[in-house]
């Protein structure tokens, strides 16, 4: 499900979850739990990647379907922690976006200190709104930590998903890597911040340039937190999320067809 290794003290993780690496609650749960402990051990700096095709296609929609309110009622709030677990790691934290990164895949590279892509015909973008659905508060302010407000609400009111090109110039990504140099270069790039920066100092810093972010997340959370939940139950509960799949299935079908 996650695989890690050492590259001369950076921890490759890689997401290793079926064929697009669909965030579950077993992923997300795994995904806290592994950042969670590399805060604390003696790698200096964390490359986060895919296994396969893609980075992430963000969350398993068909498992939100099959499990209904009482699933998503467990599932939004693990997946909050992944996100902020990712955010909260206080080292150097690359994401070598490898493939497809979509919704909260894509939030996952905003949860990195700095993206890169891979140069090919792969797109990243958040869709929750055409599916229905929120964010959770703390995608929403990661996003908005990561691009800026003005950018962060265009590319989330436009629901929208991009190639790699256009990705960079909006600040979605940093950098754009030949496919077969994505790793390399990201534990590379990973490294040398590890080295440039003594490692209180960088956590502290980090600590510094999110704390407007973090403080956010908690004050808004109360608030907002249950409405979302209800906004994702009422879409599972009335068909909205599952119509959403059998349109993308169905446009799938005759794009592999024709």
């Amino acid at each position: 499900m996650i695989e890690v290794e050492d590259f001369d003290r950076v921890a490759v993780v890689r997401l290793a979850h079926g064929k697009v690496n669909a965030l579950d609650l077993e992923l997300i749960t795994a995904i806290a739990e592994t950042f969670r402990a590399l805060d604390t051990r003696s790698h200096q700096a964390v490359v986060l990647t895919g296994v396969g095709i893609g980075f992430s296609a963000g969350v398993d929609l068909w498992r939100i379907i099959e499990g209904g309110p009482e699933y998503v009622a467990k599932f939004l709030p693990a997946l909050s922690e992944a996100f902020e677990a990712v955010f909260a790691v206080g080292k150097p934290v690359v994401a070598a976006v490898n493939g497809h990164a979509i919704a909260g895949g894509c939030i996952l590279a905003a949860c990195c200190d700095y993206r890169m892509m891979a140069d090919d015909g792969s797109r990243i973008g958040v869709t929750e709104l055409v599916v229905g659905v929120p964010f959770p508060v703390s995608a929403l302010e990661i996003l908005r930590y990561a691009l800026g407000g003005p950018r962060a609400r265009a590319i989330v009111l436009g629901a929208n998903m991009y190639r790699p090109a256009i990705a960079l110039g909006t600040g979605m990504v940093d950098e754009l890597v030949a496919p077969e140099r994505l790793l390399e270069r990201a534990v590379g790039y990973a490294r040398r911040l590890a080295d440039q920066v003594p490692g209180d100092t960088y956590r502290f810093t980090k600590r510094q340039l999110q704390l407007e972010t973090v403080e956010r997340i908690a004050r808004l959370r109360p608030e907002q937190d249950p409405e979302t939940l209800r906004l994702w139950q009422a879409r599972t509960e009335d068909g909205s999320i599952r119509d959403y799949m059998e349109r993308v299935t169905a446009r799938r079908t005759a794009s592999s067809s024709g």
